[in-house]
This record gives structure tokens, sequence and C-alpha cells, in this order.
């Protein structure tokens, strides 16, 4: 006879993702579908996106439209985003409202300024694991 094996389950390899950078950096951030803006204030960044202090509701999903200034740098970043989380404040360690953001659209030269921006700047330390 044949003994039964179950299958032996394999861990998904977890997505890398890029450090986050502690910064306090103005911003504009505006909603796609009625350009209102949503957000002012940078509270982290990475080359993938950004921790943002929210001015209005947003969704998740939503397409947004985000301009600032590189770090150490008077150049601007203009790059198309979308919501990705919206912190609503109720988790430990959640210490405002926000809305983190996935960037969909960075041009190769606004990619190269954040990635040169974002060199030296002090981590975000994870609050939960």
């Amino acid at each position: 006879m044949f003994a039964l094996v179950p299958p032996t389950s394999t861990p998904r390899p977890r997505k890398s993702r890029s450090p986050r950078f502690s910064v306090r950096i103005p911003c504009q951030l505006v909603r796609l579908r009625d350009f209102r803006l949503v957000g002012r204030t940078i509270a982290d960044l990475s080359e993938e996106g950004a921790l943002i202090d929210a001015t209005s509701a947003v969704l998740t999903g939503e397409p947004l439209i985000v301009s600032f200034r590189a770090p150490f740098s008077g150049r601007f970043i203009d790059a198309d985003a979308v919501v990705a989380r919206v912190v609503h404040g109720r988790r430990t360690g959640d210490l405002r409202l926000g809305f983190g953001i996935s960037f969909t659209g960075l041009s190769p030269e606004g990619r190269r300024l954040l990635c040169e921006g974002l060199w030296g700047l002090p981590h975000v330390r994870p609050l939960r694991k």
C-alpha cells in the first residue's frame, strides 16, 4: 500500500521591500479624480513609496499625483502614485492619521534623485514585526 505523505509546504519568499527613511518633507499630493489636495507632508520615504500625513480622506487604490523636492536637492520629483494603505490611527504605534502611497510612475531621473537623496538619512524603526 501507499503511505499518505502530507505535501510539504514551503514558505513563500517574502517580497523584499526597500528601506524606509525618516524625513519631514513638504509635498503636494492631489487626488487624480478631482484634483483635490489630500496631503502636504511626507512623514517617511522609500524608493517605492511614502507615508503621507493626511489632510483629506482617501480610499485604498485611489490614483494620485505627488510632487516634492528630493532630499538634499533643490530639484523636484513628480510621480504618479496609488494609495496602498490608509492609517486610521487605531493600531499601536500609529501616531497620526495618514496613508501610504506606492509610486507607480517615477521617471528614471526622479528615481536617481530619490536614491541619491535617501542615502545617509536615518532608517525608520519598525513598530511591528
